[in-house]
C-alpha cells in the first residue's frame, strides 16, 4: 500500500490556460469558427464544454459541439423527445480571444506589479481577466 506521501508525489498537477468563463473560438471540428464561453472545464481530461448566446432567449445559451440524445416517453402522458446537449471539446480546439481586437491569441503567464501570476493574451500583451463571461455591447 503506497504511503500519503508516495500518493502526493505521484499525483500530477494539471495546469490548463483556460478558465471558466473565457470568451473562445473554436479553431477545428464540427462547429469550426463559432465564438462562445468556456461553462465547464475538465482539467483532469483535458476538456471544456463550450456554450453561445442565444439572441432570441437570452437564460437558455445554445450548445456548440453538440450531440443529440433521444428520450423516450416512459409513462403514458409523456412525450419523446431529442434532446441537444453539450459534448465536452478537447482544449487543444479552442483559442482564447484577445480581448483588445477580438482574435484568436494564445494565453501566457507572467508576473504583473503586485507579483501575482496573471494570464495575458500573447498578440496584445494585454491582461486576461478571470471575471465570468459578461456579455459584451457589440
Amino acid at each position: 500500500m503506497p504511503t500519503k506521501a508516495e500518493l502526493k508525489r505521484d499525483k500530477q498537477h494539471i495546469k490548463m490556460k483556460l478558465r471558466k468563463g473565457d470568451k473562445v473560438m473554436i479553431v477545428s471540428g464540427k462547429d469550426k469558427g463559432e465564438v462562445g464561453f468556456i461553462f465547464a472545464v475538465s482539467p483532469k481530461e483535458g476538456k471544456v464544454i463550450v456554450l453561445k448566446e442565444n439572441e432570441e432567449n437570452p437564460d437558455q445559451p445554445l450548445p456548440l459541439n453538440a450531440v443529440i440524445k433521444h428520450k423516450k416517453a416512459r409513462m403514458q402522458g409523456e412525450k419523446s423527445a431529442r434532446l441537444r446537449m453539450p459534448a465536452p471539446i478537447d482544449a487543444s480546439n479552442v483559442m482564447v480571444l484577445d480581448p483588445e481586437t477580438g482574435k484568436p491569441t494564445r494565453v501566457g503567464r507572467r508576473k504583473n506589479d503586485d507579483g501575482k501570476l496573471v494570464r495575458y493574451a500573447k498578440k496584445s500583451g494585454k491582461e486576461l481577466v478571470n471575471a465570468p463571461y459578461e456579455k459584451s455591447a457589440q
